[in-house]
């Protein structure tokens, strides 16, 4: 069943359409705003400049602010493997939701519910690998921590509507806290690379990895985020690039 969709136009987009098959990415989102109407407002103020293709409502309600083929501002600078600013190549869902800095609560049941019908339908449309249904902060992870830790991505996987590792996780967890040696390390990092991630710049190399540590425990590892790679991440990383 395809989800319900209204149209609910916001100005905030590039006046070129682009070609259906230069969209390969999906960008999940939170709004990180308390009141609901008020992010809603905000994507659709031209003094904003700040959109995103589809907006999901606390109850479910799913509105259509940017025709998916014309280039919605919510990426920003970004990147992932060899794409560089994603709004270019992306169709961006934000999700209502308070966010970190205020009071970041669960996602609803009835959001996740058309977050999958959504998911699905933009999948088959745009014919776009799951792999590539990604978080803000995994294109922007210096930036970005939405849509967070809360978010189940696992729950997502299960229906092939995003990447997970196929790991027993009794197993796994006992992994855990269990340091890298400096190899190790070193293969972690190359493993985080080749899984999409990226450096941001050329600057403070132990700071880079701990952020990007952090992003990839926020969307892998949620119940520890810490941002020091240990074993248990090591197993995950590894996990991803066969599945």
């Amino acid at each position: 069943m395809w989800p319900k969709i209204s149209l609910n136009y916001s100005p905030n987009f590039n006046a070129i359409k682009r070609s259906q098959k230069n969209v390969k990415f999906i960008i999940i989102h939170y709004t990180g705003m308390s009141k609901e109407l008020s992010a809603l407002k905000r994507l659709c103020n031209i003094k904003s400049k700040v959109s995103a293709h589809y907006f999901i409502k606390k109850n479910g309600s799913v509105l259509n602010l940017v025709p998916p083929l014309y280039e919605a501002w919510h990426a920003g600078k970004s990147s992932w493997k060899n794409f560089k600013s994603l709004n270019k190549y992306s169709i961006g869902i934000e999700i209502q939701n308070s966010g970190h800095n205020n009071n970041y609560e669960n996602f609803s049941q009835k959001q996740i519910i058309s977050t999958k019908k959504l998911l699905k339908h933009l999948i088959r449309k745009y014919n776009i690998n799951f792999k590539n249904i990604l978080g803000h902060s995994d294109i922007s992870p210096d930036r970005k921590k939405d849509p967070g830790e809360k978010f189940p991505w696992k729950k997502l996987a299960k229906s092939k509507l995003s990447h997970w590792y196929n790991l027993d996780e009794k197993k796994l967890k006992k992994k855990r806290l269990i340091k890298l040696n400096f190899v190790e390390q070193i293969d972690f990092m190359k493993n985080l690379k080749k899984i999409g991630y990226n450096r941001f710049s050329q600057k403070n190399l132990s700071f880079q990895k701990r952020i990007l540590t952090i992003a990839f425990q926020r969307r892998f590892r949620q119940g520890l985020i810490n941002g020091i790679s240990d074993q248990e991440c090591l197993i995950i990383s590894k996990n991803l690039l066969k599945s």
